[in-house]
């Protein structure tokens, strides 16, 4: 209790100081950026803003900002304020007759609005601002995160100053606030740098680099979410040809890349696969423009906008990178079966009426109410399975379905599954599957290999690569290809940390490695 006691009066005089100062200007603006923040308006305004900036690196940083302040605000404000029910600060308001008690003198200029009549301790609005400040900081460039840092400050700030809160009371929801963003890592693992390949300087790819994009010829599928990316190319890459792709996407590829040094694509990953697959076969370096829904592939290189791959298109620095085969077709990501499979071909099915992600929604509600488990021969041992991915490369991601690799030429296959004992119901899958962290759960197996064989148990198997689904009537050979592909990448990747070979596969399991992990 002494110790409480000296705590409390250390407070009351830190508030007594700052109650005491005068700082031109901010009697105006302190009360009108605390008045703003109430109810988490001036975050959500500003993830808002972020959203329709159309960039994917904004887009997750607001994404994660408001997931901070779901996590921040309701402990703050309900859980907080409850369990310990301190008082707010007891405030005489310079210059009008009546006062509440005696107490500090804190200027009326200061206090434009009632004062809260909630429980003091912790700020809740301090901690909103600590978690989405902090949540953003792990997604957004400093350009972004400096000003709004400087916000979250003048609004914790201004919670003292306007006689709204102790000191304390905001340095406990200041920290709240940050392990509310803290926690989001947990949950939703940040994006790390872009992998890393065997990186090299053909004397193709170089001799193929020119300012204006010459012997540059880019296929644009905009049916895979292409956009209006022609204007911004013509304007950067002005002598390099650009091709609207035909109904035959394979062979407006063929045909492009018989008249090209450089072979550009902008889609989606089904797109950049069949792109790759042409690059592969003619030995070309290929030139990633992200244009789909998700671009796995590109980001992965660290290629996220269409001035990102100009970018890395003139700064010449070329990456070579593994691609795994389902038997003859390549894929650059993932390939999977069960589950996934019918979750795919719903939304194909789908979307023409209701649009990509509507469509994504219903088809998964109703995936998870009706599918059953697929039974497939997995290196000769028959495995019933509710969800299985296979990746191309090591993934770091602990959940079934791999989010990011750090390097990109590793010669392994990454295997992931959830397998359906009869223990295991499809409730316990499904959440297990959105949880992330299936390696806590019974059936979940994993291992490394470098190379694998799969075939459907009662006839053919649904298979799909890099969302792109066939049905197969034999077994496939799932195989690797070592640094096969060649592709622009931004020149920082390049640094001689990151020229070292990757470790060695000191886990890649000989056999089916079809024991837990």
């Amino acid at each position: 209790m002494p110790l409480l006691q000296r705590a409390s009066r250390l407070d009351q005089r830190a508030f007594d100081a700052v109650a005491a100062a005068r700082l031109t200007g901010f009697e105006y603006v302190l009360p009108r950026l605390s008045r703003v923040a109430d109810h988490s308006v001036l975050w959500m305004g500003i993830a808002g803003g972020l959203a329709v900036t159309r960039q994917p690196r904004l887009r997750r940083a607001a994404l994660r900002g408001v997931f901070a302040l779901g996590l921040a605000s309701p402990i703050a404000n309900l859980a907080g304020k409850q369990l310990f029910r301190r008082h707010r600060p007891l405030i005489e308001l310079s210059g009008l007759s009546s006062t509440v008690g005696r107490g500090t003198l804190v200027p009326s200029a200061r206090v434009r609005w009632h004062l809260p009549t909630s429980p003091s301790f912790p700020s809740g609005h301090s901690a909103a601002a600590a978690a989405f400040t902090g949540a953003l900081a792990m997604e957004a460039p400093k350009s972004v995160v400096l000003p709004v840092g400087v916000a979250a400050a003048g609004v914790a700030f201004s919670r003292i100053y306007t006689g709204a809160h102790y000191p304390g009371d905001v340095l406990a929801g200041l920290a709240l606030g940050a392990v509310a963003a803290a926690v989001t890592r947990v949950i939703w693992p940040t994006r790390p740098a872009p992998a890393g390949g065997v990186w090299s300087m053909p004397a193709d790819a170089v001799a193929g680099v020119s300012s204006d994009g010459a012997g540059v010829v880019v296929v644009i599928n905009h049916d895979a979410g292409g956009g209006d990316v022609s204007r911004v190319l013509r304007a950067e890459l002005p002598a390099a040809e650009i091709v609207e792709a035909e109904d035959d996407l394979g062979k407006t590829l063929s045909a492009a890349a018989d008249r090209a040094v450089v072979l550009g694509v902008c889609g989606g990953d089904g797109t950049v696969n069949a792109a790759a697959e042409v690059a592969v076969e003619r030995g070309l370096p290929l030139l990633v423009i992200p244009g789909g829904t998700l671009n796995h592939f590109a980001r992965a290189i660290g290629l996220e906008t269409v001035k990102d791959a100009i970018t890395a298109y003139r700064g010449g620095a070329v990456v070579r990178v593994d691609v795994a085969c389902a038997g003859k077709r390549l894929f650059l990501n993932t390939a999977s079966f069960g589950a996934y499979t019918e979750l795919v071909d719903m939304r194909t099915r789908l979307e023409g009426r209701l649009g990509k992600w509507p469509a994504l929604a219903v088809a998964a509600v109703r995936v998870l109410r009706h599918t059953e488990p697929t039974e497939v021969y997995v290196e000769g041992r028959r495995l019933r399975v509710w969800f299985a991915f296979l990746g191309n490369c090591r993934y770091g991601s602990y959940g079934v379905t791999p989010t990011w690799r750090r390097h990109l030429a590793d010669g392994v296959i990454d295997v992931r599954l959830i397998g359906a004992k009869r223990h295991i119901s499809k409730s316990r899958a499904v959440a297990s599957l959105l949880i992330g962290h299936l390696h806590l759960m019974p059936d979940y197996r994993s291992w490394r290999s470098t190379s694998l064989r799969v075939s459907g148990a009662d006839g053919p198997l649904r298979f799909a690569c890099d969302g792109e689904v066939r049905t197969t009537d034999g077994p496939i050979e799932i195989t690797k290809r070592r640094a096969a592909l060649a592709v622009f990448g931004p020149a920082r990747l390049a640094e001689p940390s990151r020229l070292s070979s990757p470790r060695p596969d000191d886990d890649v399991a000989d056999g089916p490695g079809l024991e837990a992990s």
